[in-house]
């Protein structure tokens, strides 16, 4: 299959792309930056916003995974008009199959950035394509980010009534390319991580791991979507989940020793030589979604 990927350029496109090739699949990526072939993957330039370049995108393939996402501070730019427009054009291109992933809790608590995951996922639903959409709980990568912005404060304002259930994106990327492997499931499909954690139990973990020590001071944090949260709007029961911990993701086990060469010598999924590359559009179309600093707004 020939499948494109928007966002490619971001977390879980770093993740999924390799994954598609892996399994057999022709990856066309689009990205807004111009970009030579490489690896086996065919680079279209295109702007999800603006439309240009997404005709040629779609044209003569079989699935589209379609990652691209505004995040927390885009006010739904991509979420929204760029995914009618790209489903506007992959029904006319006669695209068979679109992956659309979401997050965990967008049909319960609709507020903030997931007002405008749900209103993505109604486009899809309604689009007159085959369609999946894949929900996921907050990733490993993008809660560590976060928690490497409070590095620098003398103080860490934790809420220990907050329940994560965070989720390697290597994992997603292999549940997404199962899925854009099989027929259009017509349905959404929750996917989270192995446990489900407390702000405080997140934090000791990720200190440890970073070698720093910082008190933690107990605070609520506010809103709507907060309370959601604590109230389990934003964690899954649904089968299969995610098998690495937020503990081995942050300090990994020791591989284990094997006769296969091959298998001694591949980098882990939690292995930095895995990670997504830096990328200009990853603030845009990373992929990266989750939920705000806590603020007083």
């Amino acid at each position: 299959m020939r499948i494109l990927v928007t966002g490619a350029t971001g977390t879980l496109g770093g993740a999924l792309v390799p994954a598609l090739l892996k399994a057999g699949h022709e990856v066309r990526a689009l990205s807004r930056a111009k970009r030579d072939d490489r690896g086996n993957v065919e680079w279209m330039w295109g702007d999800l916003i603006s439309g240009n370049g997404v005709k040629e995108a779609v044209r003569d393939v079989d699935a589209i995974a379609h990652l691209a996402t505004s995040g927390r501070n885009g006010r739904g730019a991509v979420d929204v008009p760029g995914t009618r427009t790209l489903l506007i054009l992959a029904r006319s291109a006669g695209v068979p199959h679109v992956l659309f992933t979401s997050m965990v809790g967008a049909d319960r608590a609709a507020h903030g950035h997931l007002r405008h995951k749900l209103e993505a996922e109604r486009l899809v639903a309604e689009s007159g394509l085959g369609w999946t959409i894949l929900r996921c709980t907050p990733f490993h990568q993008w809660l560590h980010r976060r928690l490497d912005g409070f590095a620098a404060l003398p103080a860490l304002p934790v809420d220990r009534s907050l329940p994560w259930q965070p989720v390697h994106t290597g994992e997603v990327a292999a549940r997404a390319a199962a899925l854009l492997s099989a027929a259009p499931a017509g349905r959404e499909i929750e996917y989270g991580g192995p446990q489900i954690l407390n702000t405080g139990d997140l934090v000791k973990d990720w200190l440890s791991a970073s070698g720093l020590r910082r008190p933690c001071v107990s605070v609520r944090y506010p809103g709507r979507l907060y309370a959601a949260q604590r109230a389990g709007d934003l964690t899954t029961d649904a089968l299969p989940k995610g098998e690495i911990t937020w503990h081995d993701y942050l300090l990994p086990p020791p591989p284990v020793l094997s006769d296969d060469f091959a298998t001694e010598h591949t980098a882990s999924p939690t292995s930095p030589a895995t990670q997504p590359e830096q990328d200009p559009d990853l603030r845009v179309y990373g992929g990266d979604e989750g939920y705000e600093r806590p603020t007083r707004s």
